[in-house]
């Protein structure tokens, strides 16, 4: 009894610390998380509301900037413009990025992955490359000029541009949501259809069409809402064809009228919340397609189908390479059409004498800051809401906040942080045009997508890892850094990876927010087509292009090593 007696002081200390460690991590972290989420997302959000019930002097006037808003006939045809935009865009990305998954997933065409990363390239392409591709193929002096009468079309710019751009910009995520939509399947039901002697095309409307239902919903929401909020393909190519994206740049930036800037803002932000909330509906009646008993589904050798789906998916990457590569042929040509002959004068140009070479630098930084940075931040939130313990309260408000910036286009978030953020009774006042603000805007921005991603990889791990731990008194950051992190570094790389991309390409929040000694590659493309630099703003797009591909390819190759150095237990074991 001695013994043991005299061996509880030591082990009390321990215990008390483990535990406060545990609160610690769970309540502090989660406050920490929410707070971070209310600064740099709810309150600029709410400062929009505010503002536009005020009027310049910051009076409060109710409706009467609605009112002004609905009676004013330009804007109110803007916002006719944009629906039109996105449900045509829509229309015609949707089937476009439905036949290609289908050729990947569900025949036998050869090269499969070779489409695959052609169909994903527009990603690390700003939205203004293929607006100024299409200017070098169609545009008044354009390659391919002499086919627009042909289309019954006497322009480029415009709706015609805008909906190629468009279907250029959005059609690798669409492809991404139909790739998982057609991945799985039940061989049961086609073999059923088999035996009852039911058509190929029967088959096809009957069995496959309805089980991928739910993905051709959220393809179609995504490619709605990007389409809604886009900034750059309308300011190119969109010529005489205003959108809200474009009447909020004017109003804030050109005319500083914050309060219809707002209005604007909350107007563009109901579509996108809309399909943001139609998505969510579907997503909850989703049913899981594979039970215990399904036979997964695999493709038979059909000569005729195969063959038109090869000529299908030949021509939809045929369509993206000319694309990227349009822009690149067009910045090494010295005088667009009159001179052709090869050189690199728009890159000297773009960094000597039009800053670029600043521009790029600070894209780099800022892309690299959000890739370290947000996939600390990400995972690290994901996993105090997913595996600490307490707090319970507050984790459907994180939970919230987290998948609330899938719903608001960048360019109201931009509105929301010049508003909360450039006020002077504002503290962190400080923060406007640093490089701080672009960085955490673009987490922010991008905050929804990585933060699905990290609670999936987390929840696959089970539970007891922590309540074991728990149970013999191990520190929560042992089993994190032991455990959590190898587990799902794969899915941290990944991350990461899309932040860079995704930081060097951006245009719509931080088109607000940069200042002089902060402006970005993508923002300088605008600077340059504004000032018609066609030719220095093709280049600066393709080298943002070619860096989001270096990078791609390094961390692919990174996450390669790791998984072989550090991931063994992945590997199936060898039979004996």
């Amino acid at each position: 009894m001695t013994a043991e007696a005299a061996s509880r002081p030591a082990a009390a200390p321990e215990a008390r610390g483990v535990i406060l460690g545990e609160w610690i991590a769970a309540r502090g972290g989660l406050v920490l998380l929410a707070s971070g989420l209310l600064v740099f997302l709810t309150l600029p959000l709410a400062m929009i509301l505010m503002r536009s019930f005020e009027d310049r002097a910051g009076a409060f006037v109710g409706l009467a900037n609605f009112v002004r808003y609905v009676q004013t006939p330009a804007l109110a045809q803007s916002t006719w413009n944009t629906l039109t935009f996105a449900a045509i865009a829509t229309v015609v990305v949707v089937p476009m990025a439905f036949l290609f998954a289908y050729a990947i997933q569900r025949t036998c065409i050869p090269a499969k992955g070779l489409w695959r990363s052609i169909a994903l390239l527009p990603i690390l392409a700003p939205s203004l490359l293929a607006a100024i591709s299409f200017i070098y193929l169609f545009g008044n002096q354009g390659l391919l000029r002499g086919l627009l009468p042909l289309a019954g079309l006497s322009s480029i710019y415009g709706l015609p541009g805008m909906v190629l751009a468009m279907a250029f910009a959005s059609f690798p995520h669409a492809v991404m949501i139909l790739l998982a939509s057609l991945s799985l399947a039940d061989a049961r039901l086609y073999e059923a259809a088999d035996a009852m002697g039911t058509s190929a095309l029967r088959r096809f409307v009957t069995v496959t069409l309805p089980s991928a239902k739910y993905g051709l919903v959220s393809a179609a929401m995504v490619t709605f809402t990007m389409a809604v909020s886009e900034f750059g393909v309308p300011k190119v190519i969109g010529g005489n064809y205003p959108v809200l994206a474009i009447d909020i740049y004017k109003q804030v930036i050109g005319q500083q009228n914050f309060q219809m800037g707002a209005v604007v803002g909350l107007v563009l932000l109901v579509p996108a919340v809309v399909a943001f909330v139609v998505d969510a509906v579907v997503q909850r009646r989703q049913k899981a397609l594979m039970s215990a008993r399904s036979v997964p589904y695999a493709p038979r050798p059909a000569r005729l189908r195969d063959g038109l789906m090869l000529v299908y998916v030949v021509l939809i990457s045929a369509y993206m390479l000319v694309v990227i590569l349009m822009a690149a042929y067009g910045s090494v040509v010295k005088f667009w059409p009159y001179n052709l002959s090869f050189t690199f004068d728009h890159y000297r140009y773009g960094f000597e004498e039009a800053g670029v070479e600043h521009a790029y630098g600070n894209s780099l930084v800022m892309a690299a800051l959000c890739a370290v940075l947000g996939a600390a931040i990400t995972f690290a939130g994901a996993y105090w809401v997913e595996k600490t313990r307490g707090a319970d309260a507050l984790r459907p408000v994180v939970r919230l906040q987290a998948m609330l910036p899938m719903a608001v286009p960048g360019m109201v978030l931009g509105i929301g942080y010049i508003l909360f953020f450039n006020s002077p009774a504002n503290p962190l006042n400080v923060l406007y045009g640093t490089m701080a603000i672009l960085v955490a805007s673009t987490i922010v921005h991008f905050y929804s997508s990585s933060h699905l991603a990290a609670v999936t990889a987390l929840k696959q791990l089970d539970g007891e890892f922590e309540s074991v731990s728990a149970s013999l008194k191990v520190p929560f950051y042992r089993t994190f850094g032991r455990v959590t992190l190898p587990v799902c570094l794969p899915t941290v790389i990944d991350i990461a990876r899309y932040y860079f991309v995704n930081a060097m390409t951006t245009i719509s929040a931080v088109v607000f927010l940069y200042s002089p000694k902060t402006t970005l590659a993508s923002i300088s493309i605008l600077h340059m087509d504004e000032a018609g630099a066609i030719g220095p703003a093709a280049a600066m797009a393709t080298l943002i292009v070619a860096t989001s591909a270096l990078v791609t390819v390094l961390s692919l190759a990174a996450e390669h090593f790791i998984l072989r150095r550090t991931q063994a237990w992945r590997r199936a074991a060898a039979p004996a």
